[in-house]
Parts: structure tokens; sequence; C-alpha cells
């Protein structure tokens, strides 16, 4: 009996997605070596930004951090629209290119690529991008066995999505269920979440943040107040401010968010999905205060996971410049000038200054997710 060693078995096990990733690659170069990285970028649809996410090298990477409009990268685009992958075999073609995305990859010293478009039930949601220092290398052969890596990739990454996407539309169903409705709309939702990747992005040197951390604090933002689901609509629905007796209850649902999640990630098997601590640590302390006056815990300072002070920013901005039961909309100046006050007292500084530094991608968000009335 022969044995033979599966040269894939790192995929079977629970490891991050990146892992996985760089566990493909060097199988790859067994037969391939001039493939120095492989780059994922996804898409979302709702902004047409196409975003970096993982990459399999550690300080080869010339794109962290990194976003596009895909209409500011017409040769990406134009890979969509012709409906077929893109050889590049020699990239000194590019050296005079004006997009920065392009400037960088040749920066870098990349002689040729291979970019393959990926698709989920025939929706575009990325590209993979094989990259290699070496000029001309891309054949027909090489490129025959780059489709089957490229399409085991792809799968690896729709597994990771479709259980985030399975959690997020349990909790959607579940407050659907209960008609229990929060005043905050979905728009609201769509403008916090992508404030707080604005703020994750910004503070991602200082911190040491990568590209597949911030897409799920972006993924997970939502979900923030999921344990209103569980506070009665007198209360929820209050036009007027509060009692001492109320707003205890009301505080509660920071625990309720918490302990949902995980009954939901026991229910729907998802206990394996390696950043479930992001989601969970968003539920339960975005309402605390770095100067300790928050709730649940009074947690203070960097005792705050850093997902739920990133998080609370973009929710109390969010807040101030949208209507309530019981309140008006504020405008821009006042609610700038209001977490600025907030900074380093109750709301994390570093993420105040990054809000506050990148004030027109906050307003190009306003501008594309806007209240409408059927919220």
């Amino acid at each position: 009996m022969h044995i033979h060693q599966d040269a894939l078995v790192m995929l079977n096990r629970h490891i991050p997605l990146r892992d996985k990733l760089v566990a493909t690659h060097n199988t790859l170069k067994e037969s391939l070596s001039f493939i120095a990285r492989i780059a994922v970028a996804i898409y979302d649809p709702e902004t047409h930004l196409l975003k970096t996410f993982l990459h399999s090298s550690e300080n080869d990477n010339p794109l962290q951090n990194y976003q596009s409009l895909l209409d500011n990268a017409p040769s990406l685009k134009a890979i969509l629209e012709q409906g077929h992958p893109r050889v590049i075999n020699n990239m000194n073609g590019l050296a005079d290119g004006k997009h920065e995305h392009t400037q960088r990859i040749v920066k870098q010293g990349y002689a040729a690529s291979y970019t393959l478009p990926l698709y989920n039930n025939n929706e575009f949601f990325g590209f993979i991008f094989f990259n290699s220092y070496t000029a001309d290398v891309f054949n027909e052969k090489v490129l025959r066995e780059l489709d089957i890596f490229g399409h085991l990739i792809a799968m690896l990454i729709i597994n990771e999505m479709s259980s985030v996407n399975t959690l997020v539309a349990a909790v959607k169903t579940t407050g659907n269920i209960t008609h229990i409705r929060d005043p905050e709309t979905g728009s609201h939702l769509d403008r916090m979440s992508r404030y707080s990747r604005i703020i994750s992005r910004h503070i991602a040197d200082k911190y040491a943040l990568n590209d597949d951390y911030i897409e799920h604090i972006f993924m997970f933002a939502p979900l923030h107040d999921i344990g209103k689901i569980g506070i009665p609509d007198d209360i929820l629905l209050k036009p007027g401010k509060l009692s001492s007796e109320e707003m205890s209850i009301m505080r509660t649902h920071s625990g309720k968010g918490a302990a949902m999640i995980d009954d939901l990630l026991s229910n729907f098997g998802l206990h394996g999905n390696e950043h479930v601590d992001i989601l969970r640590n968003i539920a339960a302390y975005h309402h605390e205060a770095v100067n300790g006056s928050g709730y649940p815990e009074g947690r203070k300072g960097n005792d705050i996971p850093l997902e739920a002070r990133i998080v609370a920013v973009a929710d109390v901005f969010d807040a101030l410049t949208s209507k309530r039961p019981y309140k008006e909309a504020w405008d821009n100046d006042r609610a700038f000038a209001t977490i600025q006050n907030m900074a380093g007292e109750t709301l994390d500084l570093d993420c105040v200054n990054a809000l506050l530094e990148n004030r027109a991608e906050v307003e190009e968000i306003q501008h594309l997710f806007q209240e409408d009335i059927y919220g």
C-alpha cells in the first residue's frame, strides 16, 4: 500500500482563510515556482468599490488597505465586459500607467500577471490575481493549472462569505418574525458600516490591521444592535427621553445581543468562523466609553476591543446626523464638532480623528445612502 501525503491537507483544518490561501500558494509553487503572489480583491456592488481582501505574501503587498472604484480601473472593468480573464505577460508597457493601483504594481517589480474574475451563482464578486517577477511565463499550460487553483480559492472565499451571510440573514429573519422595529433604518446600517470601514482603513497602519479584519468589521458592524430585538416597543420606539428604569432596560440590549449571537452560532453551526469574536465584541461592547462611563462592564481605554471602539464612533456620528422619533438630524458641522468634543472621553481619539480626516468620503457615503420613506 502506497501512502500519499495530501498536498492541500491544510485546507481541511480549522485555520484562518489567509493561512489557507498561503498553503494553496505554497502547493502551487511546487510546479509553478515563478508565482510570487496571489491576491484577492472583492467587489461592493452598492458603492462599486473594489477592495483588497487577501494576499499570500508577507511584505510583498503593494496594495494593502487599498480600494478603488471599478470605473477607475478600466482594464479590470474590460475583463467583465469581454467575459474572459486577462493575461499580461510583459508589464513594461504599464510603466506610464495613470492609475494608482497600476503604479503600485509596477513599482513592486512584477513583470507578468494573470487576472481571473470571480463569480458566485453568476454574480461577480471580485478578482484573483497571480503575479510573477518573471515575464512571459503565462502560457496555455500554466493558465490551465492556474484556472484550477483560482476556482479552488474562489470556493474557499465563497464558503467563508456564505457563513457570514447566513448569520446576517438569520439576524434579519429573527427581527422580521418578532415584528420588532428599531427606529434605526437600513440606510443607517449602510452608512455606519461604511464609516466603520473608513475608520479601520485610516488607523490600519497604527494598529497593524489587515484587509481581512477590516472587511469583517464592515460586514459585522450592521449587527451591532441586534440585541434591541429583545427590547419592548414602548421603550425602543419611545419619542421622548427614557426614564432611568427604561434606560436600564434599554442598556440590556448589548448583553442580549452577545447572547443572541452565541445562540445563532450554535444553531447554525457557525462557531468555526474565525472572526466571530469580532462580531461578539461589537455587539457586547460598542456602548463602552474610553473613560469607563459606558456599559455593560464599564471598560476603559484599550480594554475595550478595537472593533467596538471603531463601531461606536461610526454609530454615534450617524445617529447624530439622522432623524429619530425624539430628534431632528444634525448637520455635519455640528456632528463633527460633537464627536471631536467626545474624543478621548467617551469615544476613542484615533477613531474620531479618522472620521474627521476623511470628511469627503463620509459625505459621499451620505449621498449614496440617503434616507427615504421606506427606511
